[in-house]
């Protein structure tokens, strides 16, 4: 993904959740982006590959249930919980790189669908 990419936002499809504890698995309970919460798959839900650096680009989540994010990508861990409302995001700016995304459930082994709109729009 590079700048300027189509269709903005690109949505991605998910269930949410599995057996590990979000902050044991990347060794941090908070980050500057938010408290590091929830249970996550072993392997990431998806990967993001940027391909340039983007001024601004926001990951946001929205599900029915309370979720959780957590994106570790170059330059470290980034997590948050309630962004909006209690749906969690992340947006700023992004070196170019590849991240792993994750999106947590507040219980372990409890699975709930989501979408990510990943945007350039602020």
């Amino acid at each position: 993904m590079k700048p300027g990419f189509s269709p903005d936002p690109t949505v991605l499809r998910g269930i949410s959740g599995g057996a590990m504890d979000a902050p044991k698995k990347i060794s941090q309970q908070e980050t500057p982006t938010g408290p590091c919460l929830g249970y996550i798959d072993d392997k990431p839900d998806h990967t993001l590959v940027l391909s340039a650096y983007f001024d601004y680009l926001s990951v946001q989540v929205q599900s029915s249930e309370d979720t959780t994010l957590i994106i570790q990508g170059p330059g470290g861990n980034w997590c948050n919980d309630d962004a909006n409302g209690k749906n969690p995001g992340i947006s700023g700016q992004w070196l170019a790189g590849t991240y792993n995304i994750w999106v947590g459930s507040y219980k372990r082994n409890q699975y709930n669908p989501y979408t990510i709109r990943i945007s350039e729009s602020q």
